[in-house]
């Protein structure tokens, strides 16, 4: 079963409000097994959203709208869907008498502008809305399902889990979607790509999306089955196959980002752990310390922009800082061991580096950083030129520093 989710509003394409309902239309479908294939957010324009919802309901085995069911002028879900699928809409007068007794529960008149959220496409099922004024709707044609639901997440979650859900999960037949994501650290798109293609290829269920983000790639294995753990079963068949094409380069399949991976393997084995940072300015921090717990195992960090600081700071040998430069393989190294030193931590880490846009030579170009790591994870080195902007430069270097961390840890060979 295929859905197509629709998004309406024109505040939703402007910069100041997030679209959240069909990311979570789209968790919820999945588990009941209905696969989302597309996700449109339209402006409140007649023409666009007849033209939409026409579109998505000549492809797709269930549409689901939301928004745009309001008592306002630029409220056109209703007649836009209507005009789509060749209906009328007609004035319920049961729907009107339950918005007027609504508003005066509340001691309010309502005003004649409300009227028109009880118009009602012709053959639709009215779906109540005990927790706003825009009922919903529901209309077959052909086999096909459209869903029309209010924008508001406080009144469409509940319309959905309470109205929508169960008619979906006859319609689906029982079929059960699964989804895992690997995820991959510090290796490209292309590379992963490469290793894993001739794996998934071989199989149609489960289906892989590749997914690449700055330092980062992941791998979104989905598959069909007649219950939950045939599905799962499906999936690990795949997954297998795929470790087995980049051993030891999967860091998680259990929803962990990396730096919760990192500090879990540092709790695990009771080490603690110092950072020097210089040109992430303390980011590689931040994302440890987003951890819940991060006081258990890292027991300070330093900031050490500028030659002085790492100097005075951690003790790195004036110089060596005249000989090679701040930006080089045996600052990082001097960096990670000082920090460990002075701290008195089982683990160090270091980083230097050129984030741009600024500074740069053609011997040490913007992007380049060296990572290091001294003491219980291995004393290791890595030269990376990074690119992209200053930010995405910054954080991939914090993303070689973690994964390097969880390769020295669990006994990996560096990268």
């Amino acid at each position: 079963m295929k859905a197509e989710l629709l998004a309406v509003g024109s505040e939703l394409l402007g910069s100041l409000r997030a679209e959240t309902n069909t990311l979570w239309l789209t968790e919820r479908l999945l588990e009941a097994g209905v696969e989302v294939t597309t996700r449109t957010t339209v402006a409140d324009d007649a023409a666009l959203l007849e033209s939409a919802l026409r579109g998505a309901f000549s492809r797709a085995d269930l549409v689901i709208a939301t928004g745009g069911l309001g008592p306002t002028e630029d409220d056109l879900t209703r007649e836009a869907a209507a005009a789509g699928l060749g209906r009328g809409l007609h004035r319920d007068p049961e729907v009107l008498d339950a918005l007027k007794a609504r508003f005066a529960r509340y001691l309010r008149q309502m005003a004649p502008v409300n009227e028109k959220q009880a118009d009602v496409i012709d053959g639709a099922t009215v779906l109540p809305n005990p927790r706003g004024t825009a009922p919903g709707q529901r209309i077959e044609q052909d086999g096909r399902l459209l869903f029309l639901l209010p924008g508001p997440p406080g009144e469409m979650k509940p319309m959905f889990t309470e109205q929508v859900l169960p008619v979906v999960r006859e319609r689906a037949g029982g079929a059960v979607l699964r989804t895992r994501v690997l995820r991959i650290a510090a290796m490209a798109e292309s590379d992963v790509d490469q290793a894993v293609a001739p794996v998934y290829r071989t199989f149609t269920n489960p289906r892989t999306t590749i997914l690449g983000a700055a330092g980062q790639v992941e791998l979104h294995l989905t598959a069909e089955g007649r219950s939950g753990p045939e599905a799962e079963e499906r999936i690990e068949a795949l997954a297998a196959g795929i470790r087995q094409a980049l051993p030891g380069r999967i860091f998680s399949e259990d929803g962990r980002e990396l730096p919760e991976v990192v500090a879990g393997l540092l709790r695990e084995r009771a080490l603690t752990l110092a950072l020097a940072e210089s040109c992430t300015g303390g980011l590689l921090s931040a994302r440890v310390t987003e951890v819940p717990g991060a006081s258990a195992f890292l027991e300070r960090s330093f900031v050490t922009y500028s030659s002085r600081a790492k100097i005075d700071e951690l003790g790195v040998d004036a110089g060596l800082l005249e000989r090679v430069g701040a930006v080089s393989e045996e600052v990082a190294s001097a960096m990670a061991a000082g920090a460990r030193r002075v701290s008195g931590t089982d683990v160090g880490v270091g980083i230097t580096g050129i984030a741009g846009p600024d500074g740069g030579t053609p011997e040490k170009p913007v992007g380049l950083v060296y990572v290091a790591l001294e003491g219980a994870a291995g004393t290791r080195v890595r030269r990376a030129v990074f690119p992209g902007g200053r930010e995405r430069v910054r954080y991939q270097a914090t993303q070689v520093a973690l994964e390097m961390l969880r390769r020295g840890l669990i006994g990996l060979p560096p990268l």
